[in-house]
């Protein structure tokens, strides 16, 4: 039997997926309305009924897949646009024509645009003209079968927040964007992803791979072999079987491996044996509401859950990482208000989940850790706030604990004082504010993908120093860059023994783990 064809793309988000392709149709085609269509009145109603399907979709959303929601909903809201489809319409031009046609002229403009974060946009633009051409003509969006790889010249963002992963798939493009919203998302959702790969030819419901690890495409030969495509590649290659995430690098150091998760239901479908536990517990995707944060018992249960799961090994829980770009729907605060400064600033949000997790904390090994710590009394304070809750629980007679608090290492002055930290029981890195902070960029400017990656050998540094200053206390890291194989030297030459990924990127980083010394240098014969 001939060998799968390989093609070559672009990594988008890394990870392994096969499944049968679904070849989906070319974005900018769309059925021919119906030409009775005519009229302000119609638009309107079209636009507002997009408007209350993408406000469905953002509902119980993680706050960057809201955010892109938000991005649509303001350009539809945008009158310029109904202001220029109205023209259309009053000059004769059939209503759904004339929204294609002003969507159109809008999509042309950001593709030719010189930045990749534009054009990136103009997919964002497409799947607006796509929706609100649905309702025009009554031909609602579809969606595709789970555990798919979806092929097509580029996905709508509201397709992929509409579709449901929990089965797997993948995502192969023809063209695509690395900076583009599906990209992000599918990164935050651990979804293979490749851009880039050309117009290929496969038929729908063949077998086919994406590897988003390497960047490549992998079609089978004929259509009635049905063998998943097999890769080859480190991140999936043997490794010595895990020992509870404890791993030993080529040299015998021991490497701990732990996972981050979002929500509770996430570990249903992890081993819990091939992890040390959860080094990275994102409370704000759990509780995304003002409703949820006030809701003690809710809190608890997710809390239990987690802990019930790992059993017996660590669970870091980080308290809300809310305020600033990470809105907690319900609560209006200053832009400058993010993490730790928001819950000392709002108190009696830090005192429900506080005591939730005091009281959760004698079902298992859990950890508190405090976002966006800044100052040494951010942590003090925080700690007082414990102490006050686990006093009063005390008096009423319910039984809680008070588990180790760390913190979040995630702004480079808190990185270069981390000595003056005494009161933190351990530090875990986050190298996406890091790096953030360290060249200065909003994440959502057009230009951070770049300076991101720029920022590395800075980041690394910064990391080394911080290692030394951490003196005797247990660290870790659990930003993107733990997830990433190709870093895994350079975090294990700053002095990171403890790494906390994206679930779909434990076998990758175990494998790179085990070639190498504790140092970052490569094991003999490697």
């Amino acid at each position: 039997m001939a060998a799968p064809l390989r093609l070559k793309a672009t990594s988008a988000s890394p990870g392994v997926a096969t499944g049968p392709a679904f070849i989906a149709e070319p974005l900018a085609a769309a059925a021919s309305p119906p030409s009775s269509l005519s009229g302000h009145t119609e638009l309107s109603d079209a636009i507002k009924t997009a408007i209350r399907e993408l406000q469905n979709l953002a509902t119980g959303a993680d706050p960057e897949s809201s955010d892109i929601v938000e991005f649509q909903i303001e350009v539809l809201q945008d009158p310029t646009l109904t202001d220029m489809a109205g023209a259309r319409i009053d000059a004769g031009e059939n209503i759904a024509f004339a929204w294609v046609g002003t969507l159109d002229g809008y999509i042309r403009e950001l593709e030719c645009s010189e930045e990749d974060q534009m054009r990136a946009r103009a997919v964002d633009i497409l799947d607006i003209k796509n929706r609100v051409l649905a309702v025009l003509t009554g031909t609602p969006l579809d969606d595709f079968p789970a555990g798919s790889i979806y092929v097509g010249k580029d996905m709508e963002p509201s397709r992929f927040l509409a579709h449901d992963w929990s089965a797997g798939g993948g995502i192969a493009l023809y063209a695509g964007s690395a900076v583009g919203h599906v990209a992000l998302l599918a990164k935050s959702r651990s979804i293979p992803m490749v851009i880039g790969a050309g117009q290929f030819a496969t038929e729908r419901g063949q077998h086919i791979g994406v590897d988003g690890d390497s960047g490549t495409v992998i079609l089978q030969t004929s259509k009635g072999n049905a063998t998943p495509a097999q890769f080859d590649h480190p991140a999936t290659s043997s490794a010595p079987a895990p020992d509870n995430g404890n791993l030993r690098a080529a040299d015998g150091s021991q490497i701990l491996l732990s996972i981050n998760v979002n929500a509770p239901d996430e570990v249903d479908s992890i081993i819990v044996t091939t992890t040390a536990g959860i080094g990275l517990m994102r409370s704000e995707f759990a509780v995304t509401s003002l409703g949820d944060a006030a809701n003690e018992e809710k809190q608890f249960a997710i809390y239990r859950r987690l802990l019930d799961w790992a059993d017996g090994r660590a669970v870091t829980v980080r308290m809300l990482d809310i305020g600033g770009d990470k809105p907690l729907a319900g609560l209006a605060e200053a832009s400058s208000l993010r993490g730790i400064r928001l819950l000392l600033a709002r108190p009696e949000i830090a005192r429900i989940q506080a005591r939730a997790l005091l009281r959760a904390a004698i079902f298992g090994n859990l950890r508190i850790m405090l976002p966006m710590v800044t100052f040494p009394s951010d942590v003090d304070d925080m700690r007082r706030i414990y102490r006050e809750e686990s006093s009063e629980l005390a008096r009423r007679g319910v039984p809680h604990r008070i588990p180790p608090i760390g913190m979040m290492v995630e702004i480079p002055a808190a990185a270069l004082m981390l000595d003056h930290f005494e009161s933190a029981d351990f530090f875990s890195f986050g190298t996406n504010d890091l790096a953030q902070y360290l060249v200065a960029s909003a994440r959502e400017g057009a230009d951070f993908a770049l300076y991101q990656v720029r920022a590395v050998p800075a980041v690394l540094r910064l990391l080394s120093q911080a290692v030394k200053l951490a003196g005797s206390k247990p660290l870790s890291i659990c930003g993107d860059m733990a997830s990433d194989p190709s870093r895994t030297a350079d975090l294990l030459a700053a002095g990171i023994r403890h790494f906390s990924v994206a679930p779909a990127r434990l076998p990758a980083i175990r494998s790179a783990i085990v070639g190498l010394n504790a140092d970052g240098t490569k094991a003999a014969g490697e």
